[in-house]
């Protein structure tokens, strides 16, 4: 099929697709009332460097005595599915008569209308199709659209000269950004620079949403002055920051250039090489470069890139269209390139695919001969790629041991404070423990360095092996704790009471043996100090997304007698080497959850807060790896006057559209929840109901402190419940829920089942995923053949005397070689004497004995081990 200048081009999922209009070859009576709309499917083939046709579809319309033509063509979302398809915009033009009609394009090559609309004139200025489908216009300085939602043309309340962009924006959705005339007020204020600015220049940027009919200020994209020069604008990113919306976006203006802005500040310029640019796209490649595609009306394209500043990287003439899409099946963005051919009909002859790096594919070639010097040129290429990743490592393995000795002098500033604050205060000051032997070193290293600071003090060991009279100080400083904790707080959520003690980033300790106890300090006799409560560890990353490890997760069945209240069942505990990895990211929250109406009854209750942890021990590969530790947080004061003024009360009020709680408000309603995970999979629509039932239905707003979980205000028992909706993809996604009592879950998932499809599944995920949880019982049954090999050869010192062997034999036997002890009669008497003595020492060996406490603590083990691993094979199941 011959290419005609009506033909368009579009990428879809690295796919070229070509849609031709044609007349069929039929008969002279019917020639001319159908009209074809083609669709052709061009995949690239990596073996021929060639583009080849996959597959095709074709839709017929009738057209007697009117003229069909394509208007446009773009890749739009499908409000019914969420799923973004091809969409083209077609008219059929009869008398004075103009109609217009959507088609949607599927997977099967099948065309669907969406819709239609008919107009007393034709369509000419600022024609835009975006998520509906919808399509948008400009006719007599106003703004139409319509969508498939209602079918109706809705006109905007706005005059205009000029649409430069439309798209999604953050928080706002379908937003358009136009140029109108600068509308000034009667009384303009001294201060404001943008009423002076619109005045100057006569004119101004503005936006407005389709869905909330409502106006943006220009401000926030780029300054008023910028409004008569700017003629095509692409928004690269958006974002809500402080009820700020901040945009970064790129603009080409009618003085051939190309402009970056950020938050309405030009950040960088640079003249491009051709005049009348009309369209800019950007391109992400394999190198994470972001490329700016400038097309031009000449028919020339280039590329701008940013390194330090602006600069064109690459240019081209006899354009006719770019796409940008991942035709080759990287993973990332390529730019193709389709030329205009006249010698050359066929359909994508004359293209070339690049990334200005690796990629780079051109028709014309003929590989089959040059295949050696293009393989040379790309093995050049990627040694060159290898060889500067090489350096860019070296560089970044440098930058981090400038940050770890950056810290390691801090730490040792710190120190030398605190031992000046100890002598001020005419406090003995004790020397921490060092943590490792090249710690030590480096320190050491670092202080003897400053000579002429002959008062500071040392503070690690000077030596690997100290003197004896130094021992003892060594040995007293071990035994007092570290500083771990940073923060004491509590909170009053419903019926309960909320404790908190924030650790330090520095806290080697395993998150399952954490735990906090709450003890009164009156001299109570009649009852018990010790308050029963619920240990939880909360942890906050940098990013500002929770992570609960629950230590009072439901077990299953015990298999057999309970052999120690005080063992704990995580895996964290038996590998710390593992676990160390985890526990350096971000501080680390403990909270204690305890009833509080009891404590009321006292009017007013001061409580101590005692830190429980087992220390990991990794100088030895024994089975003892850990030591166990109390440490003295603090204590709280608890009063029935406070509560009643609401001193603790946790304060979740609406802020416009977050939620105001602080980081302690969020860690004790996540502290008083039980969580809840669920796997939604959809398979033939995306998921975007779920994040408009959680904003709409649901009355959900996110916290300022973490945007990640959202804050459920709609009233009744769901009122409290806490979201955190994390997308795998469009058609998969968790759900975790964290609510008060499953009174509430069963609220939420009835209410949230209404709104999704009747093909979606969801399904109730166990705590940890599938990978993870099978490396952990990998783990866990080589730590129980560990334990039960250690335990079957157990030898008794002489000075513990536990094991005896009863070995009486105290004569020697020469090991001679067996056919010289045959050779004589003395020989034979000999070997028999010794085959004897090892038969009888085999008998022995077989009935040795074991005191109790060994065996007791052997058998501890290796239940530990057992249920340990017993534990996580009832989670995978």
């Amino acid at each position: 099929m011959l290419l005609s200048e009506q033909d368009q081009f579009l990428s879809y999922s690295g796919e070229v697709l070509l849609f031709q209009l044609s007349k069929p070859k039929h008969t002279e009576e019917v020639d001319d009332e159908t009209v074809n709309l083609c669709v052709r499917r061009m995949a690239f083939n990596r073996d021929t460097k060639l583009f080849v046709q996959k597959s095709s579809g074709v839709f017929s319309m009738r057209a007697s005595h009117s003229k069909i033509e394509m208007i446009c063509c773009s890749c739009t979302t499908d409000s019914r599915t969420g799923i973004i398809l091809p969409c083209i915009l077609m008219k059929k033009k009869r008398r004075n008569n103009v109609k217009y009609f959507v088609l949607l394009l599927h997977s099967s090559n099948q065309f669907e209308q969406s819709f239609y609309f008919k107009l007393d004139y034709e369509l000419k200025e600022d024609i835009r199709l975006f998520a509906g489908p919808s399509v948008l216009w400009r006719h007599a300085n106003k703004l139409f659209y319509v969508s498939s939602n209602t079918c109706v043309v809705q006109s905007a309340p706005v005059q205009l000269s000029s649409v430069v962009w439309t798209g999604e924006i953050v928080g706002e959705g379908t937003v358009v950004l136009g140029i109108r005339t600068a509308c000034l007020p009667e009384t303009e204020d001294a201060d404001g620079f943008c009423v002076s600015d619109r005045a100057i220049w006569g004119s101004e940027f503005f936006g407005y949403t389709i869905q909330t009919q409502k106006m943006l200020t220009g401000t926030c994209f780029m300054p008023h002055a910028y409004s008569r020069v700017v003629s095509s604008v692409y928004i690269c990113k958006s974002e809500r920051w402080r009820k700020q919306l901040r945009i970064s976006l790129v603009a080409i203006t009618h003085k051939n250039q190309l402009i970056w802005f950020q938050s309405g500040v030009p950040k960088g310029v640079c003249e491009l090489p051709h005049e009348k640019p009309c369209l800019v796209k950007t391109a992400v490649t394999s190198s994470n470069d972001l490329l700016f595609v400038v097309s031009f009306a000449s028919g020339n394209s280039c590329v701008v890139q940013r390194r330090d500043s602006l600069q064109v990287t690459s240019k081209w003439q006899k354009v006719k269209c770019v796409l940008v899409d991942d035709f080759i099946g990287s993973g990332s963005e390529q730019l193709l390139l389709l030329f205009k051919d006249d010698s050359n009909t066929d359909v994508l002859s004359t293209f070339e695919i690049t990334d200005l790096g690796e990629v780079n594919y051109a028709s014309g070639i003929n590989y089959k001969h040059d295949v050696p010097a293009a393989e040379g040129l790309q093995e050049n290429g990627l040694l060159t790629v290898r060889a500067l990743e090489t350096r860019l490592q070296a560089g970044w393995s440098s930058v981090r041991e400038l940050q770890q000795h950056l810290g390691l002098q801090k730490r040792v500033i710190l120190e030398s404070c605190r031992a000046l604050i100890d002598l001020v205060e005419e406090r003995t000051h004790i020397l921490p423990k060092a943590k490792e032997v090249k710690c030590r070193r480096w320190a050491r290293s670092l202080l003897n360095s400053a000579k002429p600071f002959e008062g500071l003090v040392s503070l690690w060991d000077d030596a690997e092996n100290p003197p004896h009279s130094l021992s003892k100080k060594t040995s007293l400083a071990s035994d007092v704790p570290e500083r771990f904790t940073e923060e004491l707080w509590q909170r009053v959520v419903g019926d309960s009471l909320v404790v908190g003690v924030k650790l330090t980033e520095s806290f080697y300790l395993s998150l399952s043996d954490v735990s906090l106890s709450l003890v009164m300090d009156q001299d109570f006799s009649s009852i018990s100090p010790i308050i029963k409560c619920q240990s939880k560890i909360i942890k906050l990353n940098k990013a500002f997304s929770a992570l609960t490890v629950s230590s009072s997760q439901i077990e299953p069945p015990p298999k057999k007698m309970k052999l120690d209240v005080h063992s704990k069942n995580d895996l964290r505990k038996e590998f710390p080497k593992r676990s160390s990895r985890i526990q350096l990211d971000g501080a680390k929250t403990v909270t204690a959850v305890t009833s509080l109406s009891p404590l009321l009854a006292f009017h007013r209750v001061c409580c101590v807060v005692l830190l429980h942890a087992r220390k990991q021990n990794h100088q030895n590969d024994s089975l003892q790896q850990s030591k166990k530790i109390t440490v003295l947080c603090g204590k709280i004061l608890l009063s029935l006057e406070d509560i009643s003024n609401g001193r603790y009360s946790v304060k979740m009020l609406r802020d416009n559209s977050y939620c105001t709680g602080s980081v302690e408000d969020i860690l004790a309603v996540l502290a008083v929840s039980v969580r809840f995970s669920f796997q939604v999979v959809s398979s033939d629509c995306t998921l975007t109901p779920v994040s408009s039932w959680l904003l709409g239905a649901m009355e959900c707003t996110p916290f300022k402190e973490c945007q990640d979980y959202i804050f459920c205000h709609k009233a009744g028992n769901v009122h409290g419940t806490i979201f955190n909706w994390a997308l795998k993809n469009p058609f998969e996604g968790v759900l975790t829920i964290f609510c008060r009592n499953l009174t509430a879950l069963f609220q939420c998932l009835h209410s949230l089942t209404r709104v999704l499809p009747p093909s979606c599944s969801v399904k109730l995920l166990r705590s940890g995923s599938k990978a993870v949880l099978t490396e952990q019982l990998a783990l866990a049954l080589e730590k129980e053949m560990l334990t039960l090999k250690n335990s079957l050869f157990l030898k008794e010192t002489k000075a513990e005397n536990s094991l005896t062997w009863g070995n009486e034999s105290g004569k020697k036997i020469n090991n001679a070689p067996l056919a010289s002890l045959l050779d004589t009669e003395e020989g034979v008497q000999q070997f028999r004497k010794k085959l004897q003595n090892e038969r009888e020492e085999s008998v022995r060996s077989m009935n040795q004995t074991m005191n109790g406490a060994l065996y007791q603590k052997t058998a501890l083990k290796i239940a530990e081990a057992q249920l340990s691993s017993d534990m996580i094979v009832w989670r995978l199941s």
